[in-house]
């Protein structure tokens, strides 16, 4: 299995900027895509970014494309989600997500979450 560790979450004002990180570990050689997901209370969990480790492509929620950026290291399994600009309403905890596997074994691994909390 693949475990997952985030860190880097916090508090800013509007305008300013974080940066999230997420490493995974255990038997981390399938691992194939990385990102992160976001949940408000109430409401369910949102895609916000995603980066597959081998090409680098990369995917990103609407309400945070050109202000976020998400980066990846396929040798250390690791992830940095860079946002900029940030505004009040990207407030929420964000989870780290791995995609694992192939066809007939695919699971999705998660992080427990790190608080990001934006002032306006």
């Amino acid at each position: 299995q693949v475990q997952l560790a985030e860190s880097g979450g916090g508090s800013v004002e509007a305008g300013g900027s974080l940066t999230l990180s997420c490493a995974a570990s255990g038997r981390t050689n399938g691992v194939n895509v990385m990102g992160w997901e976001r949940q408000t209370p109430g409401k369910a969990r949102a895609f916000v970014a995603g980066i597959r480790l081998n090409g680098g492509d990369t995917h990103f929620a609407d309400s945070v494309k050109g202000r976020f950026t998400i980066t990846g290291d396929n040798a250390k399994n690791t992830v940095h989600l860079q946002m900029n600009s940030l505004k009040p309403e990207d407030t929420a905890v964000y989870y780290c997500f791995a995609e694992v596997g192939g066809p007939g074994d695919r699971y999705d691994a998660w992080g427990r979450g790190t608080q990001v909390t934006v002032s306006s």
